[in-house]
């Protein structure tokens, strides 16, 4: 009991991403026309199209213009790089370590989000992320999805992207962002399952891939979100927080910081 007392809290530990929790990511703003301004409710915003919108789909509208890069994209937050991710270590969260499935049913191995799951595999960690780094993943998720299509698997979800739109984005992310973004989630997909950025945007003629995290006229960014930012920004991916305000008379601007 002493020894246990002498131990500090859990929720006195660092979390993984502390050290870039003060890291401000360039901001985009975007002016719109609100339909509804109440505190406490969601903002509501007249989309390019004429109809209305929240300010996810509202950014959504403003890049995908061809005037604003013609961007391909979705409102995904973590959505994707789960599936992506158990696409792309399938066989490593399905290896053979003792005592991770007791039964049948599982869909992920009982160490998974813990720190021991990179730990207790290692070896199988560090290749499968070199054969991403030199540019294997779109064999290895063409493979993984025509072995296992259907099985369910934690974080995997089957119907949310077609394959071609999962390949595409990851020939436009790259596979030096794909590693570094599979990494933290090997390491500990607890400490980093929230914060992802809320928009992800692609762009095939040039393979580029960009990633926006969206906030209405009362949001603000969580330690956590810029964390995500600065570790996706040191991958080499652009990150950037897209700022929706209302406008006082009609119309839409934009305007830029850094």
């Amino acid at each position: 009991r002493v020894l246990r007392l002498g131990k500090p809290p859990r929720r006195w530990r660092k979390p993984p991403w502390a050290a870039a929790a003060s890291w401000e990511p360039p901001v985009l703003t975007l002016i719109g026309k609100p339909l509804a301004s109440v505190i406490g409710l969601k903002s509501r915003f007249v989309g390019l199209d004429g109809e209305q919108c929240n300010v996810e789909e509202f950014a959504l509208q403003h890049y995908a213009a061809e005037e604003h890069g013609g961007w391909k994209g979705v409102h995904c937050e973590g959505g994707v790089w789960a599936t992506l991710f158990g696409l792309l270590f399938w066989s490593v969260m399905f290896s053979d370590v003792p005592e991770v499935f007791r039964t049948p049913f599982q869909t992920a191995p009982l160490d998974q989000g813990s720190e021991s799951f990179a730990v207790a595999r290692r070896p199988l960690v560090d290749a499968r992320l070199q054969e991403i780094r030199d540019g294997r993943a779109s064999e290895l998720i063409r493979e993984c999805w025509a072995a296992h299509e259907g099985i369910m698997c934690r974080g995997v979800s089957w119907d949310r992207q077609p394959l071609q739109e999962l390949l595409d984005i990851a020939a436009c992310v790259g596979g030096a962002g794909l590693a570094a973004l599979c990494s933290l989630l090997a390491e500990d997909q607890a400490g980093w399952s929230s914060g992802m950025p809320d928009l992800l945007l692609w762009r095939m003629s040039d393979q580029r891939a960009k990633l926006s995290e969206v906030k209405g006229p009362r949001d603000r960014l969580s330690d956590q979100q810029r964390a995500w930012a600065a570790a996706l920004t040191a991958a080499g991916l652009q990150v950037e927080v897209c700022k929706v305000v209302e406008s006082k008379g009609k119309g839409v601007s934009r305007k830029r910081s850094f």
